[in-house]
């Protein structure tokens, strides 16, 4: 490694940097994401599932069966790209991420200090920092320099810290105060700012409980499909089947994967994150609507989240024989005449009023003093801490009045005076220096809690959230905040002590303990990494650059608008009006969505069932294929539409805890009952074409009937009789299942007691007159010869209506009976009470 220089500042030559970039030293801002554009079309467009239906697509397109193939493969299209470009968003998103600004910076080249752009700064520049300027490297400060970094955003630790020469100065810090020179040791990917940067580009973005749920159902699906497939085909192989029948049963038995529950889960979340948006969350990950309902703990910074960076004054308290009014007029006068307010003083100042003084002298607030001062025509005002003060005071302060208030959390500040008109606030060579001061008061400070902290805590322990709070700051303080907040619970643990603890123990003293201070990026990190291991779900709340690894490692990451552009950037939920008080409605959102979606599972999941079912019994019985691909898009129109409208009108209760065991108990008995009956209507119609038309036997009554209904020609061809009865026995069966799927919604939903056999009514009329439109739209597919040919069905039918409309009315009431007596739950051995 090269040897760090603290000598001189005497920088490089412009032919030794050239060198030095050439061999790849130079301060490169830190380049692209995780994956490439190519690389994120490719796997969403390309996936497994996509595939299959592609192929069948281009099998389809060059039998000239257009219409089918649209419905095979449309679907599969419209959620590749909606997942395409919700990647591709979060990718530019965080290809345009940099913790360093592009401001000019000065470097010593051939002697001489020069201004060029961070990234032509190379490894063994050395630099000059001033106050203002953001350090853009890692190195240490040369000889002769003395300055103060401002590194909340690395570390969150909000006072300044004075750097002595040998000292590390990082990047991405700022410098506040003091002069001096830097050796750029670590640059480009291998300072803190890059490898920080590199790490929040990463992209980690976990799948929700319910998308790995309903992962997991779609992958059941496509495997128990694919074995059915293989049997199926290899019967239609013996029977002789063309081509064209091949790919078509082919794309039928496709069609039964419920890949519409994708389109579902993307709309859900859409919709859902425009009204979180109206709370005050910008959602920029999608998939947080739900995320953040199964959130369990919180961890959240201190400053800028649980308070607003700002003090308030609390108290003044005149010490000796001093007057109140005496004492707040001057701390008003040293506030409203400071020519550079701190904190302090802005704090101040909004609390008192003050005199205008005419200032002789002032020498202003740094972290190394810890006090500033004024001279004035009155006389001569200190404001500082009381053990920086002590060595100064004519009689100390009694350390009780102190140490009460500081151990409470409260910032106590000492106002003291000398009346000596000739006493100064500097030695004879005019570094700052304080005279002999007798006590005025104390003036005590309390940061600021953000509006409605208190009751979003109160609301989110009801709820069963725990809280921690990760800070930089003092151990105590952060206790005492985290009090004032309603999370005083357990002593506070400080971050080096989590240094030396391994992964076991390091859970055991997470799992019991509310408050960490003085803790670090890197021990943000390992908390949120230990709750994970602790199966919690969690989610990290943070305003700085120090949050961003905490952020991307939590299941929900949270920042507030006024943090840094890289937490910002990485983060799955903006809190627009910088309060968490927006958390709770996102909670409870997404437990609407959780709850919609899971009343859509019922319903896609029957209906899959059920043609399953269906498919396999009538295939048995060698009469035909029962669906055509035009007619499984048609199931698919009259599910998806229903479902979309059953999510968004979902209750924000608690999201059902057994969701996979009580799907069971509905879809068996729902998916079983349903196909029998769809079984027998099929067989019904099918061998009323097939064994009704025979020659020499069939009236010519029948045989206009069957005209006039059909729309068909009548022939005494073998081929014809049973494409004749195929499209009636299907025509019967998509109906059939169609108003079906729509009386589903009424166990599911039900208003009254009258239609509560699976769950408790729920007094909401919407899904039932949802089900009336729906039932009156797919009459209407049945009467416009338009839209009955797109979907391979039959014109209004006698002997359709005739098999349908009581098969219907029984299957109503048939599974009404096995609901309501738990028959199916007795049988499969799942008999409890009904949630």
């Amino acid at each position: 490694m090269e040897q760090v220089m603290l000598g001189p500042a005497e920088g490089l030559t412009e032919a030794e940097a050239d060198a030095r970039r050439r061999r790849g030293e130079g301060n490169i801002a830190v380049q692209g994401g995780a994956r490439g554009y190519a690389e994120i079309l490719r796997t969403n467009v390309f996936s497994f599932f996509n595939l299959i239906l592609f192929v069948i697509g281009a099998a389809l397109l060059t039998l000239g069966q257009y219409s089918d193939a649209l419905i095979s493969v449309g679907l599969g299209l419209i959620n590749a790209v909606i997942s395409a470009v919700q990647e591709i968003r979060a990718k530019r998103k965080l290809d345009r991420l940099q913790l360093l600004d592009r401001a000019g910076v000065l470097v010593v080249r051939d002697g001489r200090e020069v201004e060029i752009a961070p990234d032509r700064v190379v490894r063994g520049d050395v630099l000059r920092v001033r106050p203002g300027d953001q350090i853009v490297v890692d190195g240490p400060l040369l000889d002769g320099g003395r300055l103060e970094a401002d590194e909340s955003l690395l570390t969150g630790e909000s006072d300044p810290v004075v750097k002595y020469p040998g000292d590390e100065l990082r990047s991405g810090s700022l410098c506040v105060a003091g002069d001096g020179h830097q050796q750029a040791r670590d640059v480009g990917v291998h300072s803190y700012a890059g490898r920080l940067t590199a790490q929040a580009r990463r992209s980690t973005t976990d799948r929700t409980p319910l998308q790995r749920r309903i992962e997991f159902i779609v992958r059941l699906v496509m495997a128990l499909t694919a074995l059915m497939s293989g049997c199926i085909l290899a019967q239609a192989a013996l029977e002789g089947f063309s081509v064209l029948r091949v790919v078509q049963i082919t794309a039928v038995l496709s069609g039964l994967v419920p890949y519409g529950l994708f389109f579902l889960i993307a709309l859900a979340y859409t919709a859902g994150a425009v009204r979180i948006a109206r709370s005050g969350a910008l959602v920029q990950q999608v998939n947080a609507v739900e995320s953040v309902s199964n959130v369990d703990v919180i961890c959240t910074d201190k400053t800028g989240t649980l308070t607003t960076g700002r003090l308030t004054l609390e108290e003044i308290v005149p010490l000796g024989v001093r007057e109140y009014n005496e004492a707040a007029e001057a701390l008003g006068g040293l506030a409203h005449n400071a020519a550079a307010p701190n904190l302090t003083a802005l704090a101040i100042a909004g609390s008192l009023g003050g005199p205008v003084w005419e200032v002789r002298d002032e020498v202003p607030f740094s972290s190394s003093l810890r006090w500033s001062g004024m001279v004035t025509g009155t006389g001569t005002w200190v404001l500082g801490a009381p053990d920086a003060l002590a060595g100064r005071l004519r009689w100390q302060v009694e350390p009780a009045e102190v140490a009460d208030r500081a151990g409470r959390g409260l910032r106590v500040l000492l106002l003291a005076r000398t009346e000596d008109p000739e006493a100064g606030l500097r030695d004879p060579a005019g570094r700052p220096d304080l005279p002999m001061l007798e006590p005025v008061a104390l003036a005590v400070l309390a940061d600021e809690l953000r509006e409605n902290v208190v009751e979003t805590v109160a609301r989110f322990r009801a709820d069963g959230v725990d809280l921690k709070v990760l800070s930089g700051d003092d151990p105590r303080t952060v206790a005492a905040i985290a009090a004032r907040a309603g999370l005083g619970d357990g002593d506070p643990v400080a971050g080096h002590a989590l240094d030396d603890l391994d992964d076991p123990a390091l859970d055991r003293l997470v799992a019991r303990t509310t408050v960490f201070g003085r803790v670090g990026p890197e021990h943000k990190e390992r908390i949120v990494r230990s709750l994970r291991r602790q199966g919690r779900y969690v989610a990290m709340i943070g305003d700085g650059v120090n949050d961003a690894r905490a952020l991307k490692q939590a299941h929900v990451g949270v920042a507030m608008r006024s943090g840094s552009a890289v937490t910002r950037d990485v983060a799955d939920i903006v809190l627009v009006d910088d309060s968490f008080a927006a958390l709770p409605p996102a909670r409870h959102e997404g437990r609407r969505i959780i709850n919609g979606i899971g009343i859509s599972l019922y319903v896609f999941l029957a209906r899959v069932a059920s043609q399953g079912l269906v498919i396999l019994a009538v295939t048995m019985l060698q009469m035909g294929f029962p669906y055509s691909p035009t007619q499984v898009g048609l199931t698919m129109f009259t599910v998806g539409i229903p479902t979309v409208f059953l999510t968004f009108w979902a209750g924000r209760g608690r999201p059902d805890p057994d969701l996979l065991r009580n799907l069971v108990r509905f879809v068996a008995p729902a998916s079983v009952i349903t196909a029998i009956f769809g079984t027998a209507i099929y067989t019904a119609l099918y061998s009323m074409i097939s064994h009704g038309f025979q020659p020499g036997r069939t009236p010519a009554r029948i045989i206009h009937e069957f005209e006039k209904t059909t729309g068909l020609k009548y022939n005494l061809d073998a081929d014809f009789t049973t494409a004749s009865a195929t499209i009636l026995a299907q025509t019967g069966l998509s109906t059939f299942f169609c108003f079906a799927s729509f009386l589903l919604i009424l166990f599911l939903a039900p208003r009254s007691r009258a239609f509560a056999a699976w769950t408790a009514p729920t007094g909401d009329k919407r899904p039932a007159l949802l089900v009336l439109g729906l039932c009156v739209v797919f009459s209407a597919v049945l009467c416009v010869p338009v839209l009955w040919n797109y979907f391979g069905l039959m014109g209004p039918s006698k002997p359709v209506f005739f098999v349908v409309l009581p098969a219907l009315i029984l299957w109503y009431a048939t599974l009404t009976v096995v609901f309501r007596f738990r028959l199916f739950d007795r049988l499969l051995g799942l008999d409890e009470p009904r949630r």
